[in-house]
């Protein structure tokens, strides 16, 4: 049985920093998660994640993660992404730094 597919957003870590990234138009990785292409095809999906795995020069470990449209752009379903969005949780510092002073 195969599974129904989720619109997704294609996300990975860029090689040199380790930063979260996604993909965007035009097949740049973004740390904007706002900037993110939402996929609703299960064939386009696939063909941008297939081309993703190819740029282990760029990132490590590209792989589709749920989401949904947002009235920002694309936003997780799962706990896991949100959580990657914020960034380190072990003290406060960049993305998170904005969380904790503002």
């Amino acid at each position: 049985m195969s599974r129904r597919f989720t619109p997704s957003v294609i996300t990975a870590n860029a090689l040199l920093s380790g930063e979260v990234v996604w993909l965007s138009a035009g097949n740049e990785w973004t740390a904007s998660p706002n900037e993110a292409t939402l996929f609703t095809t299960p064939e386009a999906a696939d063909d941008r994640l297939e081309w993703a795995l190819t740029q282990a020069h760029a990132v490590v470990g590209p792989y589709l993660a749920p989401a949904k449209a947002g009235p920002d752009g694309p936003e997780p379903t799962h706990f896991r992404e949100a959580f990657r969005r914020r960034g380190p949780s072990n003290y406060a510092h960049g993305k998170q730094e904005a969380l904790c002073s503002g």
